[in-house]
Order: structure tokens, then C-alpha cells, then sequence
């Protein structure tokens, strides 16, 4: 039984690691403190939090296409998470000026996303071949059943509490 015993402690204390393993000690929560809890975006682009870690969204700038691409993340950005949307409402002010985007579905044959069933969207405009740190606002998207209106934040720093402007 002696064995058995020190066999079960070793199996609970790596259980234990495992499904902690993403959680820092003290608040998880990422208005309190965005420095000891930190996932890089998979594309290298801004991310937005999506409520308390729920969901995230990237935003990726090709200022030569003068082409935006958001992709939205699950939790902890692991993975894709398709929505039903097939278009996004964003608003920027870039040098005081505001700009509207309205970035539409990509069809994916290879993943086999389309319009209604995806997870990245796309806008094309001129001033976003030049600009290089605007402010935005997401008007709403709807993630596995959940709004998030009026989502705010920087580009290209993202929603970091302290990177949006009250």
C-alpha cells in the first residue's frame, strides 16, 4: 500500500500542475493586472479581450493592401472560434478624422468556413495603408451565444486597460 500511496501522490500533484498550469497566482482577472497572465496572438497582430478571458479577437494590419483581418480566438487563444455573424462594424478615429469598416466573412475551403460560419473577416481601405495607431470601437460581435457591444481599444496596442483611453 506504501507504494500505491507515493504512485498517488505523484499522479495528483502532476494532475494538479496540469490544470493549473495556465492560471497565475492571485486575480486572473486582466482589468486588475494584464502583466502575469499573457498569450501572444497567433498571427502577431493586436489582441482584444472578449470579457474575462471568454473569447479573444486579433487584428491584423496589411498596410500595403491597405487590408484589416480580425480573427476571432477561443479562450487563451486556442483556436478558432466560428460565429454566426457575417459582418463586423468598426469605427476608427485616425488623425481626428472618423473612418468607418465593415469587415465581411472569409470563405475558407479548406477549413470550410463561409459567411455565417466563421472565425475571420476582412476590410480593404485606403486610409489603413498609412495608418499606423488609431482608436476603434467593434459596434457588437456575438460569440457562442454572448454580446459584446462597444468594444474599445488601440491599434495597435489592444484592449490592455491601460492601452484604451477613457
Amino acid at each position: 500500500y506504501r507504494e500505491w500511496g507515493v504512485v498517488h501522490e505523484d499522479f495528483t500533484a502532476a494532475a494538479l500542475a496540469l490544470f493549473t498550469a495556465c492560471k497565475p497566482e492571485g486575480d486572473h482577472s486582466h482589468a486588475a493586472s494584464h502583466g502575469g497572465h499573457h498569450h501572444e496572438p497567433p498571427h502577431g497582430g493586436t489582441a482584444v479581450d472578449l470579457g474575462d478571458e471568454e473569447a479573444h479577437l486579433e487584428f491584423v494590419l496589411d498596410a500595403t493592401a491597405g487590408k484589416l483581418t480580425c480573427y476571432v480566438l477561443k479562450a487563451h487563444m486556442s483556436g478558432f472560434q466560428r460565429v454566426t455573424q457575417e459582418a463586423l462594424e468598426l469605427t476608427a478615429q485616425v488623425n481626428g478624422k472618423a473612418e468607418t469598416l465593415t469587415l465581411k466573412a472569409v470563405t475558407n475551403a479548406a477549413t470550410g468556413e463561409k459567411p455565417g460560419d466563421t472565425s475571420q473577416f476582412e476590410a480593404q481601405a485606403d486610409w489603413l495603408k498609412t495608418a499606423k495607431n488609431f482608436d476603434a470601437e467593434l459596434k457588437t460581435i456575438n460569440v457562442r451565444g454572448k454580446d459584446y457591444p462597444g468594444l474599445k481599444f488601440n491599434f495597435p496596442k489592444g484592449s490592455a486597460p491601460e492601452a484604451v483611453k477613457p
